[in-house]
């Protein structure tokens, strides 16, 4: 680990001891990660985003999760990766991020990476079959007539391919190396960015380089019951049999897997059937996993209103080096007030969830995190 001096942008304009650190960042499945154009290019912002949200979580660990942190960790945060909201502290960011390159995404052809649809049991159809990659990435992917890039202006968006890699060099105040750290492992572990990134796309690996000290760091575990006390994601959720983190058996390529993944995403949601269509009079079971649902919108809700699902999946290298595992993991936090959330009803949903995950059938194993 190398360190350096350099003077802030702060009033005092006292010198801050620097900590840096390299890492090759490897794509494991293709990302979505839009420019201007909304086409894939490699850029920062996403990353240092992903640092930003698992710095949080960190945070909220050491915290001891305890009620109201929010409004220390905001300051500490805007101190650490720049603000414009702390009155007589507003300030650049501390952190900083750079790439090696910026080229643009070069995957820009779905043809062939798709082998065959799978089974969705709607109950307004029969025998109705979906292409597994576009139900995972339905927006920056098109599954009409076989699944293909979306098209922006009339043409086609490019993503980022799977295997592309490039150097990731961060620098960072020393007296926050410690907790940004942990951020990283996580990040190596759980991290994904890009559109449709809670479904997979856009995962990818940290490597360390020469210099760099190796990734490490508990995992920021919380009984998941009482993480419905906060409204915004701050610890994988556990129960008695352990973290809520579940992995799939080796799969040779990226496509399988993510076939694989569709499937059981499929599975756990329509197992919530509706009862009703457009403009429910309250929300269903199904409502509470992610929002809008298409075709079954909640009138309190309307159409502008947005709830991301809070199990993630993530793809990982598997031991061999050489295969590939899927991770599924679950944040649980207590929706936004908007929604009027029925936390009763909110936790019967999770369970069902982790129930179905938890299942045989499923042929997923639970899994630990990183010790200390």
């Amino acid at each position: 680990m190398t360190e350096m001096t350099e003077a802030t942008s702060r009033p005092e304009n006292a010198a801050v001891r620097m900590t840096t650190h390299a890492f090759r960042l490897t794509f494991l499945t293709p990302a979505f990660l839009g420019d201007a154009q909304q086409s894939g290019r490699w850029r920062t912002p996403p990353f240092k985003a992903q640092l930003r949200q698992w710095w949080r979580v960190v945070y909220a660990a050491q915290a001891g999760f305890r009620p109201g942190l929010e409004a220390a960790m905001r300051q500490e945060e805007g101190k650490l990766f720049g603000n414009a909201w702390l009155e007589n502290d507003y300030c650049k960011s501390l952190v900083r991020l750079r790439l090696d390159r910026w080229d643009p995404g070069k995957l820009k052809s779905w043809a062939g990476l798709e082998q065959g649809k799978v089974d969705h049991p709607e109950p307004q159809k029969t025998n109705y079959k979906v292409g597994p990659h576009a139900y995972l990435g339905l927006g920056p992917l098109n599954g009409s007539g076989g699944t293909q890039l979306a098209k922006k202006q009339e043409k086609s968006t490019a993503a980022i391919r799977d295997g592309e890699s490039a150097v990731l060099s961060l620098a960072v105040p020393a007296e926050h190396a410690g907790r940004i750290g942990q951020a990283l492992a996580l990040m190596h572990r759980y991290g994904t960015v890009g559109g449709r990134s809670r479904n997979g796309w856009g995962s990818y690996a940290l490597i360390p380089l020469e210099g760099t000290p190796g990734l490490q760091g508990a995992l920021p575990v919380r009984d998941w019951h009482r993480c419905l006390e906060l409204y915004w994601p701050h610890a994988i959720g556990k129960d008695e049999k352990g973290p809520l983190v579940w992995q799939t058996t080796p799969h040779a390529d990226w496509k399988a897997l993510m076939r694989t993944l569709a499937i059981l995403k499929i599975g756990l949601r329509t197992q919530f059937r509706f009862s009703s269509g457009r403009d429910a009079p309250q929300p269903e079971a199904r409502h509470w996993l992610a929002y809008p649902v298409t075709k079954h919108s909640v009138r309190p809700w309307g159409d502008q209103a947005r709830l991301p699902n809070q199990l993630r999946f993530k793809v990982r290298l598997a031991p061999d080096g050489r295969q590939l595992v899927g991770v599924i993991f679950h944040m649980p936090h207590l929706p936004p007030p908007a929604f009027g959330p029925d936390q009763a009803a909110i936790e019967r949903v999770w369970r069902q969830v982790h129930a179905f995950l938890d299942a045989p059938a499923q042929k997923l194993t639970r899994i630990q995190g990183p010790k200390p």
